[in-house]
């Protein structure tokens, strides 16, 4: 993907490449948690973007009472943990439109179990998530975490109670992803750091912005859509470690005009039309910069991930509140976006381990903390941005509409009824689509190292691409 300049000063979201959604979920039998007949009304059936909105509904409705919920992609319906007998929150669930599900653990108390391994347990390598579907904290450690540390954390894992939280060794290291990529460019520390955008947004002042990972923004303060080009964009706000991994960087020409849309390849774009929270068993799409397209699902929340600190020898850079997915990436990937097929952002990619052919665990910083945190709406401000932005519940939840602008205008998911070029870039620019049309180190680094459009050119925005990337080149 080749950074071109976008005509009629717009900073476009182009992402390239197409995959197929993967085999559905499946719900996950175990011992201590088994699903129930819903008695009530019919369950219903929904959008991955719209189960999110329902679960949170069910979660402050029904208190302690609340396990945790999941989308169970193969039905598309909504699961709900339910712990204990009480009759009425069954029917509360049921008359929702969900299904309920007989579990042992609270919501709350596997927090609770989460806070505990924060606090005794917080070991480079490692990482754990709350997985609804097995009712469980799913702990993870790297292959780094050997010997007194491997003891240390089986041992806070044990002290949880039984039933409360398993763990797993994961093949790699847990990193951010640190080389290869595209998309934006700055020198830090005497070498060229290059990162990726993840969506346009516009800041809450108005002006046109975008967000890409956190490390980036800690790593440089202005960045460039060349490598050696002038820089276009400079950091506002950054977090990374800590609550999140996120930065907002603003464009330097406030003429700049931003567009939300994913190019998924053959002419073929998304528009993102809203952010929205993640859902377990949720079916996502990511694209990189180094491994293209990929798709898989989200297998926890509120994930906590201890990265080895690149800046502290034998430090720790712990960061809180990821998603976490079975979606594969390698370096060069992180900093992209994470989005749904039916237009939803989702997250930018922050760090993980193993690779396209293994697998792994790729963490992603939800879109919609990151918004809320730092004000910004999506796009050029519209209305879904300004809703997800603010955190709260979507208008999904009463209006079907809200998440299917398609089904009052179609030209809101399909771009090409009113303008062809809008989903279908070489209608104009063969290079849109073909970045080795115009610059053939655009898809083969080795050919010199370059990536973009060159210094010479003027730019008023980037197109948006994936993957966090630190590199010397």
């Amino acid at each position: 993907m080749s950074h071109k300049r976008i005509p009629k000063r717009k900073a476009a979201i182009a992402v390239g490449g197409v995959a197929a959604l993967g085999a559905a979920a499946l719900l996950l039998p175990h011992a201590n948690a088994s699903q129930t007949d819903a008695k009530g009304a019919a369950p219903k059936t929904l959008k991955s973007a719209d189960a999110s909105n329902l679960a949170s509904l069910l979660a402050s409705q029904l208190g302690d009472a609340f396990g945790g919920a999941y989308w169970d992609a193969s039905k598309q319906q909504v699961i709900v943990n339910v712990v204990g007998n009480n009759s009425n929150v069954v029917n509360t669930v049921e008359k929702a439109g969900a299904v309920p599900r007989s579990v042992n653990n609270s919501l709350s108390a596997l927090k609770t179990a989460a806070k505990t391994l924060k606090s005794d347990a917080t070991i480079p390598g490692t990482a754990w998530s709350i997985d609804p579907k097995t009712n469980q904290v799913q702990v993870t450690a790297d292959s780094t975490v050997t010997g007194a540390k491997w003891a240390k954390l089986t041992s806070t894992v044990d002290s949880l109670g039984s039933g409360v939280a398993t763990v797993k060794k994961s093949a790699g290291a847990f990193k951010t992803f640190v080389s290869g990529g595209d998309a934006i460019f700055a020198q830090a520390n005497g070498g060229g750091v290059r990162c990726s955008l993840g969506f346009n947004v516009t800041a809450s002042d108005g002006a046109p912005a975008f967000l890409t990972a956190g490390h980036c923004g800690v790593a440089a303060k202005q960045w460039s859509d060349s490598q050696n080009g002038q820089p276009i964009a400079t950091v506002d706000q950054a977090t990374f470690p800590g609550a999140g991994d996120f930065s907002l960087v603003k464009y330097d020409d406030p003429a700049t005009q931003t567009v939300s849309e994913v190019n998924e390849g053959n002419g073929k774009t998304v528009q993102i039309t809203q952010a929205a929270d993640a859902t377990v068993g949720q079916q996502v799409l990511r694209m990189g910069s180094t491994t293209g397209l990929h798709d898989g699902s989200v297998t926890g929340l509120d994930a906590t991930v201890n990265f080895q600190s690149e800046t502290v020898p034998g430090g720790v850079d712990t960061v809180t509140g990821l998603i976490q997915t079975n979606v594969c990436a390698e370096a060069g990937d992180s900093g992209g976006s994470l989005f749904t097929a039916d237009g939803s952002a989702i997250g930018l990619t922050s760090g993980g381990s193993g690779d396209c052919t293994a697998g792994g665990e790729t963490f992603f910083q939800p879109v919609t903390a990151a918004l809320q945190a730092t004000g910004a709406t999506l796009g050029a401000g519209g209305a879904a941005g300004g809703a997800a932005g603010a955190g709260g519940a979507s208008a999904a939840a009463t209006d079907p509409a809200a998440t299917d602008p398609a089904a009052t205008d179609p030209a809101a998911t399909d771009p090409a009824a009113t303008d062809p070029a809008a989903t279908d870039p070489a209608a104009t620019d063969p290079a849109a689509t073909d970045p080795a049309a115009t610059d053939p180190a655009a898809t083969d680094p080795a050919a010199g190292g370059q990536s973009g459009t060159g210094s010479g050119q003027s730019s008023t925005g980037m197109n948006a691409g994936s993957g966090l990337v630190t590199s010397t080149p």
